[in-house]
C-alpha cells in the first residue's frame, strides 16, 4: 500500500468538505451539514482504497472511480445547498478545483523533495494557505453570489471550473502522472495561479453587477419616492388654499342658512352642508399607513390606479417602526403593486381591480397582491419566478422581491387560480 498517496488523497477529501461546509449556503442545521459532508467523506476514501489499492494499475478503475466521486461531491452539495440551483453546483465545481490545487503542490514538492513527510506536511500547509485566503477574502462574495437573482449566465459559468478540473485531471494525472513527467511542473503551477485570478476576476464581476442591479433598484425606488413627497405637498397645498377658501366663505353660507331658516326651507340647508362637506372631503389628505415612505409610495400607486381608472380594493397596517429596512420593504410594495397596475391597466373597466393586502407587525409580514389576469404564466425552472415576457431586462422586480423574502427567511409564492394572479409574501421575525 502506498500510504503517502492515500494519506494525501484523504487530506484533499478532508479539505474538500470543509470548503463545501463552509462556501454553500445551507439548507439544514450545521449538525445536520457537517453529518452530510462526513459521510460522503468516508464514501470517498473507502473508493479511494479501490483505485489506489486494489487496482492501481487500471486505468479503466482509475476512470470510473474518479466519475463516482466527482458525481459523489457534487451531490452532496445539491443536497446541503439551500437553493440547490446551478450557483450552487459552481461553487461546488470550484472547492474541487481548490482542493486538486493543493494536491498538485502536495506531488510537486514530493517530486522535487523526495520526502513524503516533507510533502504532506507541505501540502497540508498549502491547503491551509489557500483555505484561510479564500475564506476570508472570497467567501463571503462566494455565498452573497448564491443570493443573487440578476445574472442567469450561471449555467455557461459552470463550464469554467469545469474545463479547469480536466485540465489539472489530466495534465498531472491521467492518463500520465507528474511524476511521469515533471517538466509540466512550471507550466501547472501557472496555471494554478491563473485559476485563482480568473475566480477573482469573476466573483469580482458578478459582485459588481449584483451592486449595479441594486443601485439601479434604490434609484428606482428614490425617484418614486421623490414623485410621491413632491404629489403629497401639491395636494396639501391645494387642500390648504381650498380649505382658506372655504374658510372665508363660510360667513356667506352661515348668512345663506339663516336665510333659508327664516323661510322654512329645509331642503336648500340640506344642499347648503351637503356642498360644504363635500368640498371638505375632497381637500381631505388621505393617509393610508404610520409609515411615511410606505404612506408616500401608497399614494404614489393609488393616485396612479386613480389616473387609469383602477379600482384598488385597500388593506394596509403598517406602524411607524417597522422590523425591517423600510426602502426595502416599501420596494416590494411598490414592484408588486406596480406590476399589478401594469397588467390590468389595458381591461376593461369592470375588470380593471386590484386587492391589496399589507399587514407588517413586530411579530409577522403578510402581503398579498391579487389581480385578473388572461395570459398564460411560464414559470423559470432555476429561480421559481414568472418569466417575463418583455424582453432580457425586465422581471427583476420580481427577483428583488423574493431577495427580499428570502433575505428576512419568508416565504413567497405566486400562482394562477381562476383567471387571477396572486403573490403572497409571509414572515415571521
Amino acid at each position: 500500500m502506498n500510504y503517502f498517496t492515500n494519506i494525501s488523497y484523504m487530506v484533499s477529501h478532508i479539505f474538500l468538505m470543509v470548503f463545501i461546509f463552509f462556501f454553500i449556503l445551507h439548507r439544514y442545521s450545521k449538525h445536520t451539514t457537517a453529518i452530510i459532508c462526513f459521510s460522503a467523506f468516508c464514501s470517498l476514501v473507502f473508493l479511494d482504497y479501490f483505485k489506489l489499492n486494489i487496482f492501481p494499475e487500471s486505468k479503466l478503475c482509475y476512470f470510473i472511480v474518479t466519475i463516482t466521486q466527482i458525481i459523489i461531491t457534487q451531490s452532496v452539495v445539491i443536497i446541503i445547498s439551500k437553493k440547490r440551483d446551478n450557483k450552487a453546483l459552481f461553487m461546488g465545481l470550484s472547492a474541487s478545483n481548490y482542493v486538486i490545487a493543493g494536491s498538485i503542490i502536495a506531488t510537486i514538492l514530493h517530486i522535487c523533495t523526495g520526502n513524503e513527510i516533507v510533502s504532506l506536511l507541505g501540502s497540508i500547509i498549502v491547503h491551509i494557505a489557500i483555505f484561510l485566503l479564500l475564506y476570508f477574502r472570497l467567501r463571503k462574495i462566494c455565498l452573497k453570489c448564491q443570493e443573487i437573482e440578476y445574472l442567469k449566465n450561471w449555467w455557461e459559468l459552470c463550464l469554467i471550473p469545469a474545463f479547469f478540473y480536466c485540465s489539472f485531471t489530466f495534465l498531472a494525472y491521467f492518463p500520465n502522472r507528474l511524476y511521469d513527467i515533471p517538466a509540466n511542473i512550471p507550466g501547472i503551477i501557472v496555471f494554478i495561479i491563473t485559476m485563482f485570478v480568473s475566480y477573482v476576476v469573476i466573483l469580482r464581476y458578478i459582485e459588481s453587477q449584483s451592486e449595479k442591479a441594486d443601485i439601479y433598484w434604490k434609484n428606482v425606488f428614490m425617484e418614486e419616492y421623490i414623485k410621491g413627497l413632491e404629489n403629497q405637498y401639491y395636494m396639501l397645498e391645494q387642500s390648504e388654499q381650498n380649505m382658506k377658501i372655504l374658510r372665508h366663505d363660510i360667513r356667506h353660507y352661515s348668512k345663506m342658512i339663516d336665510a333659508m331658516l327664516s323661510q322654512n326651507k329645509y331642503d336648500e340647508i340640506k344642499k347648503i352642508t351637503e356642498h360644504i362637506n363635500n368640498v371638505v372631503d375632497e381637500n381631505k389628505v388621505i393617509k393610508y399607513c404610520n409609515n411615511l415612505i410606505a404612506n408616500t409610495i401608497i399614494s404614489k400607486m393609488m393616485e396612479k390606479a386613480r389616473i387609469l381608472g383602477i379600482k384598488v380594493d385597500l388593506d394596509i397596517v403598517i406602524p411607524k417602526e417597522i422590523p425591517v429596512n423600510d426602502y426595502e420593504f416599501t420596494l416590494v410594495i411598490a414592484n408588486l403593486f406596480e406590476n399589478a397596475i401594469i397588467c390590468v391597466k389595458d381591461f376593461e373597466e369592470k375588470r380593471r381591480n386590484i386587492y391589496v393586502k399589507v399587514n407588517c407587525s413586530k411579530e409577522h409580514l403578510l402581503i398579498r397582491m391579487k389581480n385578473e389576469f388572461d395570459k398564460k404564466i411560464e414559470f423559470d425552472l432555476a429561480t421559481g419566478l414568472p418569466k417575463s415576457t418583455n424582453g432580457e431586462n425586465h422581471g427583476l422586480g420580481m427577483q428583488s422581491v423574493f431577495s427580499f423574502s428570502r433575505k428576512y427567511g419568508g416565504e413567497a409564492g405566486c400562482y394562477l387560480e381562476d383567471g387571477f394572479f396572486n403573490i403572497i409574501i409571509l414572515a415571521k421575525f
